[in-house]
């Protein structure tokens, strides 16, 4: 057996995770060159470089990332039997790691609020990102759960819906089109559009939709944020297709209406995934069968209430 410590297989991990030697220091709140120091004695136990320096740039051996690869699977295993003994104690602690989709900040916080509550021994660590970086740390398996508006099809996932999610067309109130009713989609022809980045779920469905009844957009501006681009749209810059949960912070007197289009809302909806093959912890199998059974409880603005705002 290799005589390491959990301590020198953690900041070999940190280290591993980080690509730097220095925010492993940070995170793990110790000094650099115990960093240093712990993980040249791994490597001597090991009798094999770990990691390999190009340039400014640290890169895992392939010793390395069969290390890495034992590590994550011993802090699993390890954090695992922690939560089986506090469940078996008839106590829920431990930790949930969850990451989101940006558009599902909007609700997911009102879940976690009252799941803590149930659960004030469980702390969740919550990571709000894009679908690239999801993805990516689903490869990684860095995160228990991840809820996502379209699962990627390229990684082998357990997915399941739990959740609407509308896609509508938001306009600032003073548009010409707010008010209407029954508004074409060929209305839409040449309108000037905000768009999110490309690979965006919400981008994909609506250049789908618009495909189909050859609808041409007048593409002003691509961004890659649910507010940056409810800011455009006040200010003026154009109209664009959101989910309906990014305006549960709008009320009567902000700036934006959604326009009654024909053909919209675009529907989808909100799934919850887990690499295939992953053992659940007590606490993941906790807030799964809590977000299943909660979020169809959840209520939000609806369409045709937040349509009539740019009447008043």
């Amino acid at each position: 057996m290799i005589p390491a410590t959990l301590h020198q297989l953690k900041v070999f991990e940190t280290v591993a995770r980080h690509g730097s030697f220095t925010r492993a220091a940070e995170e793990l709140s110790i000094t650099q060159p115990t960093v240093s120091s712990q993980v040249k004695q791994l490597t001597k136990a090991v009798g094999l470089p770990l990691f390999e320096q190009i340039g400014k740039s640290l890169y895992l051996t392939d010793a390395g990332k069969e290390l890495l690869s034992t590590c994550q699977d011993i802090f699993e295993r390890l954090n695992n039997f922690q939560m089986t003994v506090a469940d078996l104690k008839g106590m829920k602690q431990g930790q949930l790691r969850l990451a989101v989709i940006t558009t599902a900040k909007y609700f997911v916080p009102r879940l976690l609020g009252s799941f803590c509550q149930k659960y004030p021994g469980i702390d969740v660590a919550l990571k709000v990102t894009n679908h690239q970086t999801i993805q990516q740390r689903m490869l990684n398996n860095e995160d228990d759960l991840y809820i996502v508006s379209n699962p990627p099809q390229e990684i082998d996932l357990h997915s399941q819906s739990f959740l609407d999610n509308p896609l509508i067309v938001v306009a600032n109130k003073n548009h010409n089109l707010a008010g209407k009713a029954k508004i074409p989609i060929n209305c839409l022809d040449g309108e000037p559009f905000i768009m999110r980045e490309e690979g965006s779920g919400t981008r994909e469905a609506v250049q789908k939709l618009f495909n189909k009844y050859n609808i041409s957009v007048k593409v002003r501006l691509e961004l890659g944020s649910n507010e940056a681009i409810k800011q455009a749209i006040a200010g003026g810059l154009g109209i664009s297709v959101l989910s309906e949960h990014c305006l549960i912070s709008e009320g009567k007197f902000g700036q934006l209406t959604i326009l009654d289009v024909e053909s919209f809302p675009i529907e989808r909806r909100w799934y919850v995934s887990y690499l295939a093959g992953k053992k659940l912890s007590n606490i993941t199998k906790t807030f799964l069968d809590y977000l299943l059974e909660e979020s169809p409880k959840m209520t939000f603005p609806s369409s045709s209430i937040l349509a009539t705002y740019a009447t008043n």
